[in-house]
Formats: structure tokens, C-alpha cells, sequence
């Protein structure tokens, strides 16, 4: 199967940056591999300490704090991200390792008894917020609330604004914890301190706000374009069948080809010179990770899925010191979501499909599906 098409290409060829428009600003988008890992080490030019700004649009009209440990720099940014690491090495542990294959072997009970399933609000989407309740170490139960904010939580609650179910939950949920604390996230917010001092509620909101909304659709997107393509392809299935070193290396190739966030940005705080582009002062720049994970000087054929692939130096998780913390957790929930369907699914069959596209003036990307019904027939 050939991957989605990549709509940066000609702009990388050309002089490895296109130019957008987004709410008012130009910003040019950086699109090579060894450009943007440049880049990421050199925080003092391209900076990250800059709320609302690191996403692109600019995020000022869902959330009301800084998302940490993301936009903030180094040594702020170390401190920060040392805070919540013990909860984002639970991935590695004996008993998230356990608890994860048993939320997928629900969900696959489920999709196997069915004729049909509509796998994005009905696979994808409680399997991230299942699996995130583990991470978190709260109850499975509680993640139905997060079911019902959809596939992204800024996009929730006719009538009022952006992200006020999100914020709304974060501060009820820190109240509890800080009243009646226990072994979760939340109540380790609660209880941790930064550079000497107690967090603030707004610091351990913006923590949790990254947690929920960073890896949500990226999560939900990735899992519906690994089924899509067992649906198209189904020999790719067969191939994996218990091979543990294959399935691995296949779950890095899906990875690379889906690359589910298509970029982040930076801040110049003293303006800078970036590929011949005079980036002003406050100017910010983008990292396509998109494009990056498409860069023929790094993979060969990069239109071509091809799960056998070796090296894979994607940077679907980001580069540098700000790569995702929550790498290991979705390796965890791809691999053995892969490692089930080997064992359970003769096959998937594609019945229809409607492709989420982002789409801009300068580019149209597909990230995923708004819906993808697909028949899981059993293996025998």
C-alpha cells in the first residue's frame, strides 16, 4: 500500500520550508529531517517558552494556562518534565504490561461479536481513554466521562467555550485529590513541588491539559490507520503473525508513515534566519514532523509502507529535549493492539470510510478518519 500523499514534498525539494497563514501570522514551516533536528537543540534561538504559542493555530481560545512540561525551556522544562516522569515510565512496568492487552481483549470481544463496528468512537477512542485511566492509575470507569468529550477535547460543549469541559474536569478531579489524595496523577500534582516551592493550581492544570489533549486524537488516529491498513492489506497482517521483533518494528513504520501531529512550532524571542527566511523578533517558526518522517535523504521509497523497515529514524514523537514523554505508552497500546489482531483476526474488512483531512490554503493532509466501519472476522 502506498502511504497518504504527502502534500509537502515539492516545497521540501525546493528549498525545505512552505510558507502558511495561520490566524494572521506567516510562519514558515520547516520540512527537512536534519533542518528540524537541528533546531530542536538549540532552545535558546528557537524557543518553547511561550504559552498557547507552541501549538499551531495558537491556543489561546481553548485553554487558560500553560501546557506543561511543553512550553516551557530547559532547565525549567527539565524540572518540570522530571515531575511526571514516574507516571510515564508505567509503560515499562509488569502491571500496566498486564493491564493494557486486557482493554484491547475487551474491545476486540466486542468488535468480533459484532457484524460491524465504527471503529473511531467505538474502538479508537475508548481505547485511549481506557488505556490513559491506566496510566493514570485511576479507576477504568472514570475514563467513560473522557469518552463522551469525543475524538479531541477542545471540541466539546454546545454552547459554551473551547476546552471548558476539559478545564472543568481538571479542577474538579484536582479538588478531589488534594482533599482525599491517593497513588494517581492527579494527587501527584497535588503533592509536587517545583524548584522549591508547591505547584499552583493553574501549574497542575496545564499538566494535566497536555496529558489529555496531546495524546488523545494522536493516539486514536494512529490506531484507525493501523486498522485501515490491515483492511487494504491484508497479507501485512499475516506476515506479523507472532513475531514479536516484526511487530515491533512494523509499530515504528505506522508511526512514521501516519505521523498523526503534523507539526508544532517555536518562538524566535530575538528574531532569527531560518533557510533564508528572516524569522522577526516573537516571529515563530514550524516543525513539520510530517514531512521530516517523509525526507528521502533520511528513508528510502519514503512513499512506500514498509513494515520490515530498517533503520527508521522517525521523529514522529518529536525531537530533542521536548520529545514526547508519552512515547513509551503509545509503543505499549500500538505493539500489542498488532499483536492481538495476529492472534485473534483472520481478517478486517473495509465497509466505508470518511478520511479527517486538515486542510489549508497551502496543503490538504489526511490525519486520520472521522468514521472507518470496518467487519473484524474471527480466526478460526
Amino acid at each position: 500500500m502506498q502511504a497518504p500523499e504527502d502534500p509537502f514534498k515539492s516545497a521540501r525539494e525546493k528549498d525545505g520550508l512552505l510558507r502558511c497563514k495561520y490566524q494572521g501570522e506567516s510562519i514558515p514551516m520547516v520540512l527537512r529531517h536534519h533542518d528540524i533536528r537541528r533546531i530542536t537543540k538549540d532552545h535558546a534561538t528557537f524557543s518553547s517558552d511561550a504559552p498557547f504559542r507552541v501549538p499551531i493555530p495558537s491556543e489561546e481560545n481553548v485553554r487558560t494556562v500553560r501546557q506543561l512540561p511543553i512550553e516551557t525551556d530547559p532547565p525549567d522544562h527539565t524540572d518540570h518534565r522530571r515531575i511526571i516522569e514516574p507516571v510515564f515510565r508505567r509503560p515499562r512496568e509488569s502491571e500496566m504490561q498486564a493491564r493494557i492487552p486486557a482493554i484491547i481483549a475487551t474491545l476486540l470481544d466486542a468488535a468480533l461479536s459484532q457484524d460491524s463496528i465504527e471503529t473511531v468512537a467505538n474502538f479508537a477512542l475508548p481505547l485511549q481513554s481506557r488505556a490513559l485511566a491506566c496510566l493514570l492509575a485511576v479507576p477504568e470507569a472514570e475514563a467513560e466521562e473522557w469518552i463522551g468529550w469525543g475524538i479531541h477535547v477542545f471540541r466539546v460543549g454546545a454552547g459554551e467555550k473551547k476546552g471548558a469541559a476539559l478545564d472543568r474536569y481538571l479542577r474538579r478531579r484536582l479538588d478531589r485529590a488534594a482533599a482525599d489524595p491517593g497513588d494517581d496523577f492527579f494527587s501527584l500534582l497535588t503533592r509536587a513541588t517545583f524548584q522549591g516551592r508547591p505547584l499552583t493550581r493553574d501549574e497542575q492544570i496545564g499538566f494535566g491539559n497536555l496529558v489529555f489533549a496531546g495524546g488523545r486524537d494522536t493516539v486514536i488516529h494512529s490506531v484507525t490507520g493501523i486498522l485501515a491498513h490491515f483492511a487494504e492489506q491484508p497479507a501485512s497482517l499475516d506476515a506479523l503473525r507472532g513475531d514479536e521483533k516484526a511487530i515491533a518494528t512494523a509499530g515504528e513504520e505506522f508511526l512514521r508513515v501516519l505521523s498523526p501531529l503534523t507539526h508544532l512550532g517555536r518562538v524566535c524571542p530575538q528574531g532569527a534566519e531560518v533557510l533564508g527566511e528572516t524569522v522577526p523578533p516573537d516571529g515563530r517558526i514550524g516543525l513539520c514532523w510530517s514531512s521530516a518522517n517523509r525526507d528521502a535523504d533520511v528513508f528510502e521509497a519514503p512513499d512506500e509502507v514498509r513494515l520490515d523497515r530498517r533503520p527508521n529514524p522517525h521523529i514522529a514523537f518529536g525531537s530533542g529535549p521536548h520529545a514526547c514523554i508519552g512515547a513509551a505508552h503509545a509503543r505499549l497500546l500500538i505493539r500489542d493492539l498488532i499483536r492481538q489482531l495476529g492472534e485473534r483476526v483472520a481478517r478486517l474488512r473495509l465497509l466505508a470510510a470518511e478520511p479527517l483531512l486538515e486542510s489549508r490554503p497551502e496543503y490538504t493532509r489526511r490525519i486520520g478518519y472521522e468514521s472507518l466501519r470496518l467487519v473484524f472476522e474471527p480466526l478460526r
